[in-house]
């Protein structure tokens, strides 16, 4: 197979593979949705192919495809970055670039040409997306609730206090002046 028509493979590949994901985080209401999904998974297939394939060992200059895959990963973390955001003491966003972080993966390993493992990627990376979510709502709903039943007993233990200092110091007033000695 010539070097265009592999491209044009790879390119298809990666592209339905990212729209898969894609298509599960704005099925979750998510910013980096279809499209999103789809060029990052694309761009890294794209610039891993280009890596690999288009310059020549034998060519001018060090071959080094690691150096590109390392640009990629940098790349995809500030990408990754931009989805997140810090609203008083909770982030948002850290499920969706840990997704933009594996479709890069996954665009990566369709530019090598390693279509099966890819495609396993994908498909348990969905899976996890779908089936943990319940899961994932459930265990932070159960932490909020415990948090608040936490402050809730904060206060009362709060207000028990007080009342106890108060009642405390209106016992030692009604002494009538009376003053407790004690002696041996």
């Amino acid at each position: 197979m010539d070097l265009t028509l592999r491209l044009m493979v790879r390119i298809g590949l990666a592209a339905v593979l990212g729209a898969t994901l894609g298509i599960e985080r704005s099925r979750a209401g998510q910013s980096a949705g279809i499209r999103t999904n789809m060029m990052i998974a694309i761009a890294s297939c794209l610039f891993t192919f280009l890596g690999a394939e288009a310059f020549p060992a034998d060519g001018p200059g060090p071959r080094d495809p690691a150096r590109i895959a390392a640009q990629i990963v940098s790349g995809v973390g500030f990408l990754g970055a931009g989805t997140l955001l810090q609203m008083k003491n909770k982030i948002r966003g850290l499920t969706t670039a840990a997704t933009i972080w594996l479709v890069a993966a996954i665009g990566m390993t369709v530019g090598v040409g390693f279509y099966g493992g890819a495609i396993f990627v994908t498909i348990f990376g969905v899976v996890a997306l779908i089936l943990l979510a319940p899961i994932s709502n459930w265990l932070a709903a159960t932490a909020k609730e415990e948090e608040k039943l936490q402050r809730q007993q904060k206060i009362k233990r709060s207000q028990e206090l007080k009342h106890w200092w108060l009642w405390r110091q209106d016992d030692d007033h009604d002494d009538d002046g009376e003053k407790v000695t004690i002696e041996d």
